[in-house]
């Protein structure tokens, strides 16, 4: 092959400082918007490895979800998430004093059995607390506002929200998160993953969870998921959805 030539060498050296910087910007971008959405959580949002209390009785939603399937879902498979979790940090070396989120934003790096587990449960911990007996039946103030803006009304959020869950094929969660540019999004992830998982199709900092298992909803709705997610609106607990988003934004 014939040397290049002065010109020829020039440009190409140019062509590749430039394809360089490219590639920078892209991925600094990236990691900047990574930083927006998995920054320093407030500490009253953090979650730890310990399953906590449900904080009311199993029969207390029973507007929407029955007292039976409230105790197996919080007392076997939430637990078992639980108990679970903590072997598989014990095996890895996992610092359990350090918030959950921390392992979650870098999932990638533990074996299956963690990542399944401690999405498992953050996600439980997160559901109960998204529910309550005592509720409004929308959101109010800056969630309000900030729905509006997203997706047009509450009325259509809800619409895409519930499609996201009845449409989730299998096993899985429906997801209202804050993204990297503090937007609200929607959307659906398998099995126990979450926004927070560096392994995620999407990121973000979740603000309201729905579990769309079979286990969260079969005794009382069978195959009807729909009728499960139509019902569980009226047990959503919006002052607890609105104060995440009010202390991470």
């Amino acid at each position: 092959m014939a040397p290049l030539t002065p010109r020829r060498e020039f440009l190409t050296s140019s062509v590749k400082a430039g394809l360089g910087l490219y590639i920078s910007s892209g991925i600094l971008s990236s990691c900047a918007s990574t930083a927006r959405v998995t920054g320093t959580i407030p500490s009253k949002l953090i979650t730890g490895f310990a399953q906590q209390p449900l904080p009311y009785a199993y029969n207390a939603l029973n507007e929407a979800i029955d007292a039976q399937t409230m105790e197996i879902h919080y007392t076997k498979h939430a637990a078992s998430y639980a108990t679970n979790l903590n072997d598989a940090a014990k095996a890895e070396g996992v610092d359990t004093t350090k918030p959950l989120e921390d392992v979650l934003r870098k999932v990638s790096k533990y074996s299956t059995k963690m990542r399944n587990n401690g999405g498992g449960h953050y996600n439980h911990e997160l559901f109960w607390k998204c529910m309550a007996p005592q509720h409004a039946e929308k959101p109010t103030g800056g969630l309000a506002s900030a729905i509006d803006s997203s997706f047009g009304s509450f009325d259509t959020f809800k619409t895409q929200y519930t499609d996201a869950g009845k449409n989730r094929f299998g096993s899985g969660w429906a997801w209202l998160y804050v993204d990297g540019d503090k937007r609200l999004r929607i959307g659906s992830t398998p099995n126990q993953d979450n926004p927070l998982m560096d392994v995620a199709e999407f990121k973000g900092f979740p603000l309201l969870g729905l579990d769309v298992w079979e286990h969260a909803y079969y005794l009382r709705y069978q195959n009807k998921r729909p009728d499960y997610i139509n019902n569980w609106w009226k047990v959503v607990n919006w002052n607890y959805v609105s104060d995440r988003y009010q202390s991470f934004i």
